[in-house]
């Protein structure tokens, strides 16, 4: 434990995604130093840019030291940290599990800032998960970490509803900065612990998590943006939403030659069952709002805007325009239909 610690303590922050940059700025301005961030090394494909990597970006900018190692909890990079002296680490969508002898190496262990009220949607899309699952309310935990995935100690949430038309886009950064006000709470409450740590007495700040009612929050694929007809319309628009910036929502029209096209639903809206029900995947109306498709159970998706394969994005009724979509007509099985899209859990 350092010997200011009393005053504020010495942090290394963990992140890659946009997620941490708000708090990682907040921490910046307070009493607390950050003394490095470690983030996710760029994993490039020939030919292509690095993709984004935010913190990495905010830390530079900030003119911090920056570590990208290939395993955080290598032997070498565990003595690297070790010489920083943090007292805690902050942690939040950095890609990678901290071992327990990683997590050792601060006295005070370390926290995750996680985009859900765990233990439901433990894992890597909890915002896009809550959306998926029909949630009504989400928020974000603070945890006291262990090596198991999202099961510390719960130390600190805040809570959110979910508007009725929000995606994923809107409601990550509403997370992200409600996670700011909760991560500098946690940081005062383990900051009662200093004396406890320095002593070697391990520290178990907040409140554990009942394992029975946790949910699962998988990465997601392409494949999860697959428009699958057979689900309901209102499951189906919850997945427009969860899945926007990525994969989206996506569905399949056939070509005259055969050739399939994909075509992205950017803007859909559920309506009331029609009185006779269509088999799913046919258009059942189309005017100068969009046009309609027939979804599972007699329920019915309005789809208002679209981006067509290689094109940019238009209202559904110019797309239909320049299209061989007619009233009647079936949207086609996306590739591989055999392999169903995962459903809510």
């Amino acid at each position: 434990m350092t010997e200011s610690a009393a005053s504020g303590l010495s942090l290394v922050v963990m992140g890659t995604g946009p997620f941490v940059v708000p708090t990682l700025e907040a921490l910046l301005t307070s009493r607390h130093r950050v003394v490095a961030v470690v983030t996710r090394p760029d994993r490039v494909a020939r030919g292509r840019r690095p993709p984004p990597n935010p913190t990495r970006d905010a830390a530079t900018k900030a003119g911090l030291p920056v570590l990208a190692p290939a395993d955080v909890n290598a032997a070498e990079v565990r003595a690297e940290l070790a010489t920083l002296q943090p007292d805690l680490f902050v942690v939040c969508d950095y890609g990678q599990i901290l071992s327990a002898e990683t997590l050792a190496i601060p006295p005070l262990g370390g926290i995750n800032l996680h985009g859900s009220l765990l233990p439901r949607h433990r894992g890597a899309a909890p915002v896009q998960w809550a959306i998926l699952s029909g949630d009504a309310t989400t928020g974000i935990s603070v945890i006291h970490m262990t090596p198991a995935l999202d099961a510390g100690n719960v130390i600190t949430t805040r809570a959110t509803p979910i508007g009725p038309r929000e995606t994923a886009a809107e409601l990550e950064p509403r997370l992200a900065a409600l996670g700011v006000p909760a991560v500098l709470e946690a940081i005062e409450t383990l900051q009662q612990y200093v004396p406890q740590a320095a002593s070697g007495e391990p520290v178990a700040a907040g409140m554990p998590q009942d394992a029975a009612t946790a949910t699962r929050a998988p990465r997601l694929s392409k494949q999860d943006g697959q428009a699958n007809w057979t689900e309901p319309a209102a499951a189906l628009d919850r997945r427009r939403r969860a899945l926007e910036p990525w994969p989206r929502l996506t569905a399949f029209v056939r070509q005259s030659g055969g050739d399939l096209r994909r075509l992205v639903l950017e803007e859909t809206e559920v309506l009331s069952p029609a009185a006779e029900s269509a088999a799913p995947g046919t258009i059942v109306a189309a005017d100068a709002a969009g046009f309609v498709v027939a979804c599972g159970g007699g329920s019915r998706l309005a789809v208002r805007r679209v981006v067509p394969e290689g094109r940019r994005s238009m209202t559904a009724a110019e797309f239909l325009r320049g299209s061989s979509l007619r009233v009647g007509l079936q949207l086609a099985d996306p590739p591989g239909a055999g392999d169903t899209a995962r459903s809510a859990r």
